[in-house]
């Protein structure tokens, strides 16, 4: 069974740069992007730093004649240098090696002191940087949700949630108008990396559906890995969804089908036994089996859309239309699929909507 649906897990801002908590009491909120982790930024920072210290020391080490020690001129070394070198960037100063030389304090002037703000903001960039990125995540968090409209949540990322963001994105959908929900983070890490907006959180929750804006959305998509957890993500969603909010979700076992459409789904797909239908047909007949398999790639062979009649198509007949390249497997009209029905549809009308066939490559 999975946890706790009211709890989801915590962030620690450690895991990956470039993200923040959200509002007080909000589900965190990640978007895509390049995300840089704790090590490579403690390298980057080290290297920086470490680089200012030996050109200081260097360049102290270089003009030693124009330094004193405690009244000796010119008697420096390197550990000196070192020394001059880490107390100057660290802003101590003891003051007991000193340049005396024009030369050297005009040094001091122009390449030491903007050395020193550089080894400053390197010490105290980790504390900027978290708190310039919490403050841009907030901002981006709180834009996108009072912009959000229509848009699509996928709850589990597995091999389904991922295989359904894609045809998404291949439909011309904007990673951001995909949130993709899962109880664990590298899920939602997963999801960023592929350029969609993730929430780590139980979607049996309301509170976490409501952190995605199910209010406002226009499809969900229901992958769990537990028939269970689908059924009760659906009655969630569908409480809190608006009416005409499209929810889409998978089965395991066929006979839970029948529970998830009474729980609100306008969808089911039974995913293990559809896969076992195409194997078998594979076997029966290669080529039907290779015209299933290229339904189901939107990126090559054929794809099924569902369009929109074009206002040249008006008072033509569904059959006149295959000649144009897509075969046409049914007519929506006033909510209602005809499929392959001659006799109620003769001639297509305005507000009709058609589900082809067409070549993947075509517009």
């Amino acid at each position: 069974m999975a946890s706790d649906p009211t709890k989801s897990e915590e962030f620690d801002d450690s895991r990956a740069t470039g993200s923040a908590f959200t509002e007080t009491g909000k589900r965190l909120l990640l978007f895509g992007g390049r995300k840089w982790g704790p090590v490579s930024n403690i390298s980057v920072r080290l290297a920086i730093a470490i680089g200012a210290l030996f050109l200081t020391a260097g360049i102290v080490y270089w003009s030693r004649g124009c330094y004193s020690d405690g009244g000796e001129i010119g008697d420096i070394t390197w550990i000196d240098a070192f020394y001059y070198a880490t107390v100057s960037l660290s802003t101590t100063g003891y003051g007991d090696i000193a340049p005396i030389c024009q030369s050297s304090r005009l040094v001091n002037v122009v390449i030491i002191t903007p050395l020193r703000f550089i080894f400053l903001i390197v010490l105290v960039g980790t504390t900027i940087e978290v708190l310039t990125q919490r403050t841009r995540q907030e901002w981006r968090t709180r834009n996108w949700r009072r912009h959000v409209e229509n848009h699509t949540i996928v709850v589990g990322y597995g091999v389904k949630g991922r295989s359904a963001a894609r045809s998404l994105k291949d439909a011309g959908h904007d990673g951001n108008s995909i949130i993709v929900v899962a109880p664990d983070r590298d899920s939602i890490d997963l999801a960023t990396r592929d350029g969609l907006v993730g929430i780590v959180g139980d979607a049996r929750s309301e509170e976490v559906l409501k952190d995605a804006a199910v209010e406002k959305a226009g499809r969900v998509i229901v992958a769990t890995d537990e028939d269970d957890t689908s059924v009760l993500v659906t009655l969630t969603a569908r409480r809190l969804a608006k009416p005409s909010c499209t929810i889409v979700a998978a089965v395991r076992e066929s006979q839970n089908a029948q529970i998830l459409r009474q729980s609100g789904a306008n969808n089911v797909i039974p995913t293990a036994e559809s896969a076992g239908r195409l194997m078998g047909l594979s076997v029966l007949s290669h080529t039907a089996g290779e015209i299933m398999e290229d339904l189901l790639d939107s990126t090559r062979g054929l794809e099924v859309l569902e369009r929109e009649i074009t206002r040249e198509e008006l008072g033509l007949a569904p059959a006149q239309l295959d000649a144009s390249g897509q075969l046409v497997l049914a007519v929506i009209r006033s909510g209602v699929a005809h499929r392959f029905d001659t006799e109620a549809i003769r001639q297509l009308q305005h507000g009709d909507r058609l589900v082809v066939i067409q070549n993947s490559t075509s517009d």
